[in-house]
């Protein structure tokens, strides 16, 4: 028991790491303790596509800021 704890402590700090939700976190453990792994795959699926939605949002501004720093200095 005191083994399962500590895998739940270290899972739930790596969500929190991951930039994880409160909420998202309490459905995660929720499946893993029902031991329902294809709902905790789903889980991390869309919150890493939620991740990669916000890294193509800042590239596209960090592209624009480098667009007017190049005009800027030409």
């Amino acid at each position: 028991m005191e083994e399962k704890l500590m895998e739940e402590e270290t899972i739930i700090q790596n969500l929190k790491d991951a930039g994880c939700s409160t909420q998202l976190i309490t459905d995660f453990i929720e499946e893993t303790r029902k031991e329902h792994t294809a709902e905790q795959l789903h889980i991390l699926s869309r919150h890493r596509a939620l991740l990669l939605q916000q890294i193509h949002s800042y590239n596209a501004k960090l592209d624009c800021l480098d667009y007017l720093i190049y005009k800027i200095k030409d």
